[in-house]
């Protein structure tokens, strides 16, 4: 069992940026980190294997957003830069793959999640 604590969520205005943070209790292999917004499914932002390999959703995050992770810490890191309106949602990380890294049923783990509003 690994339990999973994002945090570094807020309220912050169009073209600010944020870094969540996502602190797993043991060793992880890969991790996720998907966004859910109301009313909407919960969708995919990337993923980085144990590696360092990583997995961007195609348009609207690529080039915005950067995963990275510290093995040595357990902890996974997205960095979210030039964020807009439509970026507000809860944002999740994921960990126990075992299917494909995009689909949310493949986690086994998840975290409580952290809010990221946007404002114009």
């Amino acid at each position: 069992q690994v339990q999973l604590v994002e945090s570094g969520g807020g309220m912050v205005q169009a073209g600010d940026s944020l870094r969540l943070s996502c602190a797993a209790s043991g060793r992880t292999f890969t991790m996720g980190w998907f966004r859910q917004a109301p009313g909407k499914e919960r969708e995919f932002v990337v993923a980085v294997t144990g590696s360092g390999v990583t997995y961007y959703a195609d348009d609207p995050v690529k080039g915005r957003f950067t995963i990275s992770r510290d093995n040595a810490k357990n902890t996974v890191y997205l960095q979210l830069n030039s964020l807009k309106p439509e970026d507000t949602a809860v944002y999740y990380c994921a960990a126990g793959l075992t299917g494909s890294y995009y689909l949310p049923r493949s986690y086994d783990y998840w975290g409580q999640g952290t809010q990221v509003t946007v404002s114009s």
